[in-house]
């Protein structure tokens, strides 16, 4: 409840013979007579309470029983100056009304446009008309942190019986149980998956449910459920679970709310930074048209932010300059927003009609009246200005000028913004480093901070972390670390070197290792680089995660960002029915918003998604380089790096080679047996030639060059053809130790391989052939190694051979060849059912499977007959909606290429 209508309940329950002054009603409610005295003059001036002049002046409420209270909600007081949420608002009210407990809603709308406020004040509506307690709990759930956990998922949302599973060791409340009674925000809710989606089936038919490891104990709950989605529900939620939110609430954007509108809430935001400053803001008219005018795509959330990130410019100035007023002009406006006055000149007419002709400023006062339905956490907005105040105050002891002070204050509020310094999660840290390393860290850090006379923030904290980890593991593999620039960190940060040089003999006592010198210069560098007023603004690369799978790469990357705090990392996941090409479009345009002259770098697992690099390369103008087969210490990596600064070639450099230590150990781990023959890739294509050795290797070094592949798994073999019978019989060996792909020659040295001209390779033709074999084998057999770790109750290596051979067979019957991507999609979602079935997880249903399978008949009795011995195989039946699935693949046909 606002403070406005706080006091307005107060003298109206004080009733119209009781009259007070200011000072009393500031006591009773424990506020400060100045705001008291303000609101009670403007209730006045409404008309809403009576007011005695005297000393003191003396207020009561009036003789009618209407109030302002009983009669308008917030809902109402967001309708007045907003026309096009009337219908919305109608909505929300229509189902906290309906009987008996209200209906479930969802709400739909883009980014930004206050979907999480709009269920706020659903809940506000709820309890001001009295269907719902005034202590009625309103609960939040974001769906995308557990949406790819649904075993997770359940035990937040219904909770835990003691003894469930390990750890289990006290009864768990779920977030259901937590609102009962009230709301629950479900938001997000389109990265719920179909089995979350179901979860809640029985809870809202019913309204019972089970804590995880319950079996006779049914509980119940009354909780209306509202949802929020960016996506269209029709191709992102199931459609029983649509079925059952009766109420489609669709929020508008803010290009559909229209210039007035946005005028209204561009004015109210401003109020909301001048209460918090408790100053009057004054801005330019100027200012005014740019931010009516500019492109603003993520609606009312990025107009807040630019309009705090513009205050907060024109904050510094008021600080130092000792203004009595907050003057916001076009100079402090962000640059993308400045971009505002040259589209403000193709609508002047409608700007001056609505703002003024002659109006060369406008000035807020400092109320706390808003129609924004965003709501604000005015404590972390409070700290933004007082850490500014607090940095002016500290720069000018340190003798910098106004100029210097006014720009690295603008740099210093940014990253502010962008939440840089939220608090790390130490269990989040603890999943991939040592505990020995980090109770090491704390200790570093605080005697870094003691001798420094700085707090070091916690993304610096995590790095140090991770970086002691990797310094460990490097010395214990015999590797050195060097730091060509010690010396000149030597000299240009002699306290910070001094303290590292103490870490340094901390670290050792720790581990037990001897460190070299150089390690305190890259200690040094965290000191330092934590300081905002020394960090300069630098080009650095892009990530980009792509993964085939729902939510693939979007885990990987949200683990990263978490450990990282950071949003640094972007994903794309690649769901096996969804076009490469739109891929490729979607990760074109992230190329374009995170990429830099300094490149990009790619991480992908298998497919044509290995061709991505080159195509984003020449059509967004930047440097790109490839990681094949990611994981998520890979991202974790690649990301802290490319944080730091490092090039590309760097963080290329670094992260190919973390990928093929880990290679290297899981091949040591396996090795329980001497090998037969040197390692060797597991491929080979041979290059024969009748003219000799030299001929040959001239052929192979036009393959190497022409060709994409991995060398750890593919090999170029040159063979010279002077001698025919010693030549087969080393394509004999050749085919004992590998598989040999395809020879290139123009003679037929064995006729189960298939073989291709030489003047067909120098010319290009047989390249794409030859290239498609080779992406088909490498993806092969990088998905042995990745579905060896992800598969839970079947071998990895024995289904995939198991499916390839059946797939094959449909193949064959079907006179249909699959092409490269949806081959590589097909052996995955079917290895990955087998697991699943094994593991006794649910089908997801597949809609208008009836009307699918009465078209597809012939197609159904091919794929379901093939099915049949991967079912005897692995003692599992694959219901009709599995056949749906699989039955698309050969539909649904089609590449990148």
């Amino acid at each position: 409840m606002k403070r406005l209508d706080l006091i307005y309940q107060k003298v109206a329950e004080l009733g119209p013979e009781i009259r007070v002054s200011a000072g009393e009603l500031a006591e009773m409610l424990g506020l400060t007579r100045a705001n008291v005295s303000s609101d009670l003059n403007r209730l006045w001036k409404e008309g809403k309470i009576e007011k005695v002049e005297g000393r003191p002046t003396l207020f009561h409420a009036k003789q009618t029983q209407e109030t302002l209270y009983r009669t308008e909600t917030a809902l109402d007081r967001l309708a007045k100056g907003n026309k096009s949420l009337v219908t919305p608002i109608e909505q929300a009210k229509a189902a906290v009304l309906y009987p008996p407990r209200g209906m479930h809603c969802l709400i739909l709308g883009e980014t930004g446009v206050g979907k999480s406020g709009f269920a706020a004040l659903i809940h506000e509506f709820a309890i001001d008309i009295g269907r719902l307690d005034k202590n009625a709990p309103f609960v939040v759930f974001n769906c995308a942190d557990y949406a790819n956990n649904p075993q997770l998922l359940y035990s937040q949302l219904f909770g835990v019986k003691k003894g469930a599973y390990t750890g289990a060791e006290n009864d768990k409340r779920g977030l259901v149980e937590k609102a009962d009674g009230g709301i629950l925000f479900l938001d997000e809710v389109h990265r719920l998956p179909a089995e979350g989606q179901e979860i809640f089936f029985t809870f809202m038919d019913k309204g019972t449910f089970r804590r995880v490891g319950e079996t006779e104990v049914e509980r119940t709950a009354q909780v209306q459920i509202i949802s929020a989605t960016t996506e269209n529900p029709e191709s992102s939620l199931l459609k029983t679970f649509i079925r059952r939110i009766p109420m489609i609430i669709k929020l508008p954007s803010l290009e559909e709310r229209g210039i007035e509108e946005r005028f209204g809430l561009l004015v109210n935001l401003f109020r909301e930074e001048a209460f918090r400053l408790g100053r009057e803001i004054q801005i330019s008219a100027s200012a005014i048209h740019a931010f009516l005018s500019y492109h603003c795509p993520n609606n009312i959330g990025q107009l807040k932010t630019d309009i705090q990130l513009t205050c907060a410019s024109a904050y510094a100035d008021f600080i130092s300059s000792q203004k009595k007023q907050l003057q916001v002009s076009v100079q402090d406006l962000p640059h993308h927003v400045k971009q505002g006055l040259l589209l403000a000149k193709e609508r002047k007419a409608a700007l001056e009609e609505l703002v003024g002709k002659d109006l060369t400023s406008f000035v807020v006062q400092p109320t706390q009246d808003s129609i924004s339905i965003e709501r604000e956490q005015e404590d972390a907005a409070n700290s933004v200005y007082e850490k500014i105040e607090q940095k002016i105050h500290e720069l000018r002891n340190q003798g910098v000028s106004e100029e210097e002070l006014e720009f690295d204050i603008e740099n210093y509020f940014t990253r502010f913004i962008k939440g840089v310094h939220q608090r790390i999660n130490k269990v989040d840290m603890s999943r991939i480093i040592d505990p020995v390393i980090i109770h090491l860290v704390e200790e570093i850090v605080r005697y870094a901070e003691s001798r420094l006379g700085k707090i070091l923030s916690q993304k610096v904290i995590f790095g140090l972390a991770l970086h002691i980890q990797t310094s460990k593991e490097r010395l214990a593999q015999g590797k050195q670390i060097t730091n060509p620039h010690i010396n000149s960190v030597r000299i240009k940060y002699k306290k910070e070197f001094a303290v590292a040089l103490e870490c340094v003999r901390m670290i050792e006592e720790a581990i037990l290792m001897d460190l070299p010198i150089d390690e305190a210069g890259y200690l040094t560098m965290f000191f330092v680089l934590d300081d905002e007023s020394m960090q300069q603004e630098r080009e650095t690369i892009g990530v980009l995660v792509i993964t085939h799978g729902s939510g693939g790469a979007t885990a990987m990357v949200d683990v990263t960002n978490r450990l990282l705090v950071t949003e640094y990392a972007r994903a794309i996941d690649l769901p096996l029915e969804q076009e490469y090409m739109n891929v490729l479009e979607q990760a074109i345009k992230v190329a374009r918003e995170i990429g830099s002259a300094a490149g990009l770098l790619l991480l992908v697992d298998m497919g044509s998604l290995l061709g991505f690099g080159e195509i984003i390369e020449k059509e967004v103008g930047i440097p790109v380089k490839v990681i094949p087969m990611v994981s998520t210490p890979h991202v974790i990596e690649a990301t802290r790096k490319a944080m730091l600064g490092h090039s590309l070639e760097d963080v290329y450099r670094d992260v190919s080679s973390l990928a093929l230590a880990q290679r290297e150990e899981q091949q040591a781990k396996q090795r329980t047996k001497p090998p037969v023959r040197s390692q060797a890739p597991a491929l080979a294509i041979v290059a024969a030639c009748l003219s000799g050795e030299g001929s040959a290797l001239f052929l192979k070094k036009v393959l190497e060059t022409r060709l994409r592949y991995d060398k750890q798994l593919l090999e170029i073999v040159p063979l010279q053809l002077i001698d025919r019978a010693q030549a087969r019989l080393q394509l004999k060996q050749f085919k004992a130790e590998r598989k040999v792909l395809c020879i290139v020659s123009n003679y037929i040295l064995d006729k189960d391989l298939r073989c291709y001209g030489m003047d067909d390779v120098l010319n290009g033709e047989a390249l794409q052939d030859i290239q498609q074999m080779i992406d088909l084998e490498e993806a092969f057999l990088k998905m042995v190694e990745t579905l060896g770790e992800h598969l839970t109750t079947v071998d990895g290596q024995r289904v995939l051979e198991d499916v390839r051979g059946s797939l094959a067979r449909m193949e064959e019957r079907l006179h249909s060849v699959l092409v490269f991507d949806t081959r590589i999609g097909a052996y995955l979602h079917i290895c990955c059912l087998i697991d699943r079935l094994k593991a006794g997880l649910p089908t997801v249903a597949y809609a208008g499977k009836e009307a699918f399978l009465a078209e597809q008949r012939r197609l159904y009795s091919v794929v379901r007959h093939e099915l049949q011995l991967l079912e005897e195989q692995y003692e599992v039946r694959m219901s009709d909606d599995d056949v749906c699935y699989i039955m698309n693949f050969f539909l649904q046909n089609k590449t990148l290429v």
